[in-house]
């Protein structure tokens, strides 16, 4: 666990809030608002580490990240969020700190796919990839 300002940032996935880590991914995150409970739920067990953000005043959970691994050589950065009371905080930035450079997985490759925060992630390297080394198949409909 982390101290930054008025936040704790902690990858204990004991002390996640999942009503409320589902409750902002299928309101607010146009990446996962076609998400079930029981699908969070899922992709949360299944996930090689989870980092949460925390208020210090009163433990409310504000922040969120996932990655899934092979636990030796790369990772997949996936659904990064801090609530809308908590933003302009430099707590998105430390979120991603904590995931990719602050723990198991600093010397990984890290993939990740967004629309929006390019500004956060190129902070931590990430790039968009014109080498055409990367290939994706998408989906054409959510799971349901």
């Amino acid at each position: 666990m982390r101290i930054v300002g008025d936040y704790e940032v902690d990858d204990r996935r004991e002390r996640l809030d999942l009503d409320m880590v589902w409750k902002f991914l299928s309101t607010e995150a146009y990446w996962g608002r076609w998400r079930t409970r029981p699908q969070v739920e899922a992709a949360v067990a299944g996930s090689w580490r989870v980092v949460g953000a925390y208020a210090r005043a009163d433990g409310q959970q504000v922040g969120f990240a996932r990655a899934f691994s092979d636990g030796v050589t790369s990772a997949y950065l996936a659904d990064v969020f801090v609530v809308e009371a908590a933003r302009g905080t430099g707590l998105g930035k430390e979120i991603v700190r904590e995931m990719i450079d602050d723990g198991p997985g600093a010397g990984f490759r890290w993939m990740l796919h967004t629309a929006d925060a390019h500004g956060l992630y190129r902070q931590f390297g990430f790039a968009e990839h014109s080498k055409g080394w990367f290939l994706e198949r998408e989906r054409e409909e959510p799971l349901r």
